[in-house]
Parts: structure tokens; sequence; C-alpha cells
């Protein structure tokens, strides 16, 4: 019931934008470029200086980046078998590659790992913020139907005008520069970054609303769906099997592993014309799919007999 009730107002959310898109017909894309250029640097600024840097960051950041980039791998093989086009292939990354371990995530953790949990769900939010703010933006800017045949450069010119990217950074460097910020002010990037999360909820809901049956690419949502709830947590296991962390941090790396795929994704698929029927129909199945995946997950980590 709890897990239950955690995901309650996120498919609320959907729902509210689904029906606000059938009524009055937003401009979706003018919506996403606001939430992705205003509201999201904010919440990256604000993300970055907010948690302080430890230790455990560097095995993290580790786990985070070869656990994306392992999956990243699977994608290029499998569009390659498939001969799927650059922008499949890109989309595919966006739709299975980030897990959506912040507002969906970190609320599961806490409910099931307590308080101390919910610090290392902090911990992993950060750095997968990151790693989705560049990679991600990366291989929507590649996959862009505008940019097909384009160089490397200029794909990597546009990932680094992505104020996202920016926000970051800054709060980064604001962080380790011990630069302090009156209240007022932590404040006001607080309300603005912390609104970007319901916009970005309404919006992919506003996306579904424009989807058809006859746009559902059945074999390509499978395998994203697949490669998200299956093998992104079994390359989990493999992953903390290695890394010299307590029980307890390892079980939560996995459970975040098997989180369905980020709403992010959404934003930035519909800003460079990634194939965002494809992404936001992976976002939104792979979390109605995850209220079945992830308590099974949930159900293996918690034994004391998965000696990882």
């Amino acid at each position: 019931m709890h897990f239950l009730m955690i995901l309650l107002p996120v498919f609320g959310i959907f729902v509210t934008g689904f029906i606000g898109q059938k009524i009055l017909k937003f401009d979706i894309a003018g919506l996403s470029k606001m939430s992705l250029y205003i509201l999201s640097p904010f919440l990256a600024f604000k993300t970055f200086y907010s948690h302080q840097l430890t230790s455990a960051y560097a095995y993290y950041a580790f786990y985070v980046l070869i656990l994306c980039i392992g999956l990243i791998a699977l994608v290029y093989l499998w569009s390659k078998i498939c001969h799927y086009r650059n922008q499949d292939n890109c989309a595919l990354i966006l739709a299975s590659c980030f897990m959506n371990n912040g507002n969906y995530g970190t609320p599961v953790i806490l409910v099931f790992f307590g308080s101390a949990g919910f610090d290392i769900a902090v911990i992993l939010m950060v750095l997968q913020q990151f790693v989705m703010s560049t990679l991600g933006t990366y291989f929507a800017a590649k996959g862009s139907d505008n940019v097909e045949g384009i160089s490397q450069r200029t794909v990597l010119k546009k990932v680094l005008r992505m104020p996202i990217v920016h926000g970051a950074l800054l709060g980064l460097i604001f962080q380790i520069l011990h630069i302090p910020l009156s209240k007022e002010i932590l404040l006001a990037v607080g309300m603005i970054g912390d609104s970007s999360i319901p916009v970005i909820m309404l919006i992919l809901g506003m996306q579904l609303a424009t989807l058809h049956i006859k746009q559902i690419e059945l074999p390509k949502i499978s395998f994203a769906l697949i490669l998200r709830l299956i093998v992104s947590p079994l390359w989990a296991v493999l992953l903390v099997y290695f890394m010299p962390l307590d029980l307890m941090a390892k079980k939560i790396l996995i459970v975040l592993a098997a989180m369905p795929t980020a709403a992010n994704t959404t934003l930035m698929s519909v800003q460079f014309n990634t194939k965002p029927q494809l992404v936001s129909s992976a976002t939104f199945f792979s979390t109605v799919l995850s209220l079945i995946t992830l308590p099974i997950v949930l159900m293996l980590v918690q034994p004391p007999v998965m000696n990882l």
C-alpha cells in the first residue's frame, strides 16, 4: 500500500497533463523549451549546491557512469543488429539508459530503507542528474531529425549551450569554493527549480495525449522496457558485487537501477525532436510496468541470503 500511495501523485500529474492537452491543446514544444532552458537549470544548480560532496561520491559516480555506458553499449549493439537509423538509436538510449531516481526513486528508497538509505538515494539523484544533463543532452542533440549527418563537434556545441549543464557546473563550483548565498536567494532558486519536476511530468502527460496507437513502435518500445526494467538491475547486481560498499548501499543501487525511464528524457526528445513519441511512450509504460517489476526487485534484495 505504501508503494501505491507513493506512485498515486505521479500518475495523477500524468493524467492532469493528458486531460489538459486534450482540452486546451497547449504548445508542448514551447512548454518543453521553458522547462529545459529556465526551470531545469535552477533545479540542477540547487541540487549540486545543496548536497555536500563526500568520498562516497567517487564510488557512486563510477557506478552511475558505468551503468549508463553499459546500457548505451547494448542499445548500440541492438541498433546495429536491427539496422536502426541514428535517430532511432539515440531515442532508444533516451528511453532506456536513464532512470527516474528523483521524484520516483528517492521516496521509494525512503519508505523501504529509511533516512540512511534516503541520503544515498539523494547522492545518486545528484550524479544521475549530471549524467543525464550531459550524456542525455548529447544523444538528444545527436538524434535530432534536424542534425542528421552533422559533425560531432556541432553536437557537442549544442550540449555545451544547454543551460542545465551550466546550472549543474555552477552549483558545483559554488559548493567547492564555499560561495555563500542568502536564504532569500536560495528560496527563490528552490521555488523555480522545484517547479520543474511537476511541469516535466505534466509535459509528459501532454505528450502522451498526442500519441496514437498506430504510432507506437512496439518492437523498439519493448526493447527499451526490457533494458530499463530487467537488464538494468541485473547489470547493477554485477557492478555492485565488485564495489567496496556496505550491503544496504548495494541493495539501494540495485533498486534504483530498476526505476522506470526518467521523465526528463521526454523534455530532451521534444526539444530536439528525437522521436518524442517513442521516448514518452517508453517513459509512461515503464512507469506503469514498474508497479509489477519494482516490488519483485525489492522482494529479491530484502532477504539477507543475497550475499553481495
